[in-house]
């Protein structure tokens, strides 16, 4: 590791910020309100509420937080403290892009990203005409904003998520994965839960798999290697997305914890979250009860584009938030 992550301020999270904004940037939004959506819970209110595909944890005791002292300041991965959780379930996997698509059919759901007509793409993986290319997105010059890239077109109009059906679906807001949840009678984990589902029963480590990145010189997960952004030597296997489980699954069976995507929860994000729980027990908490002045939810686990000398977010520890109206082409979710 370098000393980078331990004295330099917290980068602008490796996604760019809200849809809207991407929107107006590019001239593109012309509505003062999202369309009306199906019901997804009305629409399939005979359909039964299903574990499969998920892992029942015991719950208990844990801490939480960053051992190390490795992450940003600002992202409020400290002080260490003691969380303790009731049993609950929670997805093997991220979901799929045939997952997704099964809800999308039973429901006629538009995700945000469709309605808004743009997202955002990383500049090495945009498919698309130079005119649907309408330029960076907030002050991060590796995102294009994509005029036409969707859950469907991941990279941009002239891409495809054909090849990818047991990749993580992206171009996912927080709101699409909130709805997504509901009709599958779930919801989304809470920031607890999901540390304490990464860390697979090891208490106190760095990775999902113990404290060394690189194991016997394997690679465990699906994040940047080489020269970010300019160029990924792609060691790990991978230059996008990688399916949802290529890597060995951590001590829960639970796969791609880190790397791969960001996965959204369901708390408000808040740097002072753990400061304010100093020193008090902490059960089942359900995060803060108002957003920061940012409006953003948390995301965890990092993506493929995490890299050391920019985003050291592919630990169990490490947070992150934005805007709950985001999507990207490394965003995406698991329910619990």
């Amino acid at each position: 590791m370098t000393s980078e992550h331990h004295h330099s301020t917290a980068p602008s999270c490796c996604t760019p910020g809200g849809l809207r904004e991407a929107a107006t940037t590019g001239g593109l939004l012309q509505i003062g309100h999202r369309p009306q959506q199906p019901d997804p819970v009305a629409r399939e209110a005979g359909r039964s509420r299903s574990t499969r595909g998920q892992v029942s944890l015991p719950g208990g005791s844990f801490a939480m937080g960053d051992a190390f002292s490795e992450g940003y300041p600002a992202d409020g991965e400290g002080p260490v403290h003691e969380v303790t959780l009731g049993a609950f379930t929670i997805d093997a996997t991220t979901v799929t892009n045939a997952a997704f698509a099964t809800f999308v059919k039973a429901t006629g759901y538009v995700t945000e990203a469709e309605t808004l007509g743009v997202s955002a793409v990383f500049h090495l993986q945009t498919k698309a005409e130079r005119h649907d290319i309408l330029g960076a997105a907030g002050g991060t010059p590796w995102w294009h904003v994509v005029r036409g890239a969707d859950w469907r077109h991941p990279y941009g109009p002239a891409s495809s998520i054909a090849d990818l059906q047991n990749h993580p679906v992206v171009q996912v807001t927080w709101n699409d994965a909130r709805a997504y949840a509901a009709w599958a009678g779930k919801r989304l984990p809470t920031e607890a839960e999901w540390e304490y589902a990464a860390r697979g029963g090891l208490d106190g480590a760095r990775f999902p798999w113990g404290d060394e990145l690189l194991p016997r010189g394997r690679w465990n997960c699906n994040i940047w290697q080489g020269d970010f952004p300019r160029r990924n030597t792609a060691e790990d296997g991978f230059i996008g997305t990688a399916p949802v489980k290529q890597y060995a699954p951590n001590g829960y069976g639970l796969f791609n914890m880190v790397g791969n995507v960001w996965e959204w929860c369901e708390d408000w994000f808040a740097p002072d979250t753990y400061p304010l729980r100093a020193g008090t027990p902490v059960v089942d908490p359900l995060g803060p009860q108002n957003p920061d002045a940012a409006g953003r939810r948390v995301m965890r686990g990092g993506s493929f584009l995490c890299h050391d000398s920019y985003c050291y977010r592919y630990r169990v520890a490490a947070r992150s938030g934005n805007t709950p109206d985001s999507a990207a082409s490394n965003v995406g979710f698991r329910c619990a």
